[in-house]
């Protein structure tokens, strides 16, 4: 029979020229528009819940739908007012090479089906691995659909080769600041509660070594199995860097895997301020990092590296006969037996086009600029009577709070003034500015590695700040 999805070569011209169209539009138009959008389950609902439909929509108004209804109501973390959580500043190239991965629906699991495929993903994983002073020849990597997944795959990695089968005494340390992903991979692993010991940080929010190196020998006094630390190469809160130095000398003393989520700040490597601030994290045995962030590539692409790659095809190869052809020799990696998925995107390739058309230059000179921008922020935030920095500039990453010198309030009032102060930010669609908690204190953040992102930008959404905070004083004062 003929496909039922078939289209003529015309029908397919026109419809993806449509769609580059829009792309493109949105590219040279993303500054005009409003980064946050707002909508109630219930709206959505009105707008999409529906059956599916028995017979099709022609595919013009199918799309005219989608741009009318699905986009406007999608937050934009590209735009560079985009200041919260991590915004995803993202690429045209890369954008349009998702588009031929997809387009030729790639299968990057195995050499056989994909050699090229599998290449690309062995010189782009080779190229982070020089860039982050891994051995390149020894270790290896894999790509991820995220930080969440690249750190799943790297405790179920280390359990396997420092406990072998039984794990029931071991033990593994993180920070009260390391990324909730990594919570979520131990409670996947099967870890009782007992087994993990969250250390608290210091007034810098970093791993409290003292605590750290007191709780490992209380479980080995115990006659548990300490295994593994989680530090943290820039955390979300506020860029912080684990000592990473002081954490190795600890592994290396204790025999214990040193896993580093880098899925943040790892890039700032890119920058010499950030590489100084970095220093260490060529110690670990696996590393986190997150292309999808820092590396300015579209959703989804995460990647963990390791020291040794057989440390990855020794806890997730396996053969089941339906696999037995796909052998090769060696240096002919399936990705398939270096993590858990089977069935894999061909998210390499976006990495490759990205870096070979700009160059590793511009991608140096955006990090060093994200850098100094939240620099600059934080001079501005100081000069102002006022703002109160909790959190300096780090990893461009920075949190303040509206604290005025003329105004006395309570913490309690601070905490309620800065959190409305953001409420109406993001309720006037004009900035995405939201809040976090450091040491019991609500405070603004702002996360700024959009290259698109400019001091005036921060500027405007300061002023804005300022305004809706004397119009909550004065509410309050009625």
């Amino acid at each position: 029979m003929k496909s039922p999805f078939e289209l003529s070569k015309e029908e397919m011209q026109s419809y993806g020229y449509k769609i580059v169209d829009i792309i493109v539009n949105h590219y040279i138009n993303e500054n005009e528009k409003k980064p946050v959008t707002k909508a109630s389950r219930k709206e959505m609902d009105t707008l999409f819940l529906q059956e599916a439909p028995e017979n099709g929509t022609s595919s013009n108004e199918v799309l005219d739908f989608v741009m009318e209804n699905v986009i406007p109501n999608s937050a934009m973390s590209s735009h560079p007012k985009s200041f919260s959580f991590v915004p995803g500043p993202s690429n045209f190239i890369s954008t349009m090479a998702d588009s031929l991965a997809t387009g030729f629906n790639i299968f990057s699991g195995g050499w056989i089906i994909s050699p090229a495929a599998a290449e690309l993903e062995i010189v782009t994983t080779n190229w982070l691995l020089k860039m982050f002073n891994f051995p390149v020849v020894a270790g290896g990597g894999i790509f991820t659909s995220g930080g969440s997944m690249a750190n799943l795959t790297a405790l179920v990695t280390a359990r396997r080769i420092k406990c072998g089968e039984d794990f029931s005494k071991a033990v593994i340390y993180l920070s009260d600041q390391a990324h909730s992903s990594n919570i979520k991979a131990i409670r996947v692993l099967g870890f009782k509660k007992e087994q993990v010991k969250i250390i608290p940080t210091d007034i810098e929010f970093k791993f409290s070594i003292n605590k750290l190196k007191n709780e490992i020998a209380k479980d080995r006094l115990n006659g548990k199995q300490p295994f593994c630390i989680i530090a943290t190469a820039g955390t979300t809160n506020t860029g912080t860097v684990d000592p990473l130095h002081t954490i190795a000398d600890i592994c290396e003393k204790e025999n214990l895997w040193m896993h580093v989520d880098g899925a943040y700040g790892a890039a700032a490597i890119l920058s010499k301020k950030g590489s100084r601030t970095l220093k260490g994290i060529e110690r670990a045995d696996s590393l986190t990092v997150d292309p999808h962030k820092w590396f300015f590539q579209p959703y989804e692409i995460g990647c963990l590296l390791v020291k040794d790659k057989s440390w990855l095809s020794n806890t997730f190869s396996e053969k089941p006969e339906y696999l037995r052809d796909t052998e090769g020799n060696e240096s002919e990696i399936n990705f398939f037996d270096y993590g858990i998925q089977l069935t894999r995107r061909f998210r390499a390739l976006k990495l490759y086009m990205s870096i070979k058309t700009y160059g590793l230059n511009a991608f140096k000179k955006a990090v060093s600029y994200n850098i100094n921008l939240t620099e600059k922020t934080e001079d501005l935030l100081r000069k102002s009577k006022n703002w109160e920095i909790v959190s300096p500039a780090t990893l461009a990453i920075i949190n303040f709070r509206y604290n005025p010198l003329n105004v006395h309030l309570t913490e309690k009032e601070l905490d309620a003034l800065n959190q409305e102060i953001s409420s109406r930010v993001v309720a006037s669609k004009e900035a995405l500015l939201v809040t976090t908690v450091l040491q019991n204190q609500v405070v603004i953040r702002m996360c700024l590695i959009n290259p698109k992102t400019t001091i005036q930008h921060i500027k405007d959404t300061l002023n804005q700040c300022n305004t809706f905070a004397k119009e909550v004083l004065l509410e309050w004062k009625k």
